[in-house]
């Protein structure tokens, strides 16, 4: 089930890894301003929702500096742990909102045990996930690749479903995949 996904360190440092691919690959581009090369910039995080026994660089977030004088901007690589300024990880923002499926005292309760995350947090998050999402630009233009269309009263679950893996750590993977490009600033707030 979902909760075990969320106990699991191997799949968080899979995480690990795939953020630093994708790293490695907006560092070969270089800098989109001024085509200068890009250094390493990560910065710390304290993100919640960690399961036990990740290592402590764990908590930094991939980043990327120009090494041009007179330029010097930073690029955020897209994330699949880091989901926005969220201070829960990905996995924990997305498996959350699809377990709680309208929020009660007990799914709270489970969810606070689990994550840590508490009942007024959840309700900013499912907020978001029906309101601010499905009207966001980045939902506007990917919709369309879902036929039939995704259910938007049932998002992130129906999501998730229509990653039609087999095993559930495959099928979140290729949701925070496809939705990595609002973890390096794409056009949805997130601050839901």
């Amino acid at each position: 089930m979902w909760h075990n996904l969320l106990r699991d360190s191997r799949f968080f440092l899979l995480l690990l890894r795939f953020d630093r691919e994708l790293a490695d690959r907006v560092r070969v581009r270089r800098c989109p301003h001024c085509g200068a090369a890009l250094h390493s910039a990560r910065y710390e995080r304290k993100p919640r929702g960690l399961p036990e026994g990740l290592p402590q660089e764990y908590d930094r977030r991939e980043s990327l500096c120009c090494s041009a004088d007179g330029c010097r901007r930073r690029v955020r690589p897209p994330s699949l742990r880091f989901f926005g300024r969220r201070v829960y990880l990905g996995p924990a923002f997305v498996l959350s909102c699809v377990m709680i499926h309208g929020i009660t005292e007990k799914r709270a309760a489970v969810l606070r045990e689990l994550v840590g995350v508490s009942i007024r947090t959840l309700r900013r998050w499912r907020a978001w996930w029906r309101k601010a999402f499905p009207s966001s630009g980045f939902w506007q233009a990917m919709r369309s690749r879902f036929a039939p269309p995704v259910d938007e009263a049932l998002l992130p679950g129906s999501l998730l479903e229509r990653f039609g893996q087999p095993e559930e750590s495959k099928r979140l993977l290729a949701v925070l995949r496809f939705l990595a490009p609002l973890s390096a600033g794409a056009t949805c707030s997130m601050d839901g």
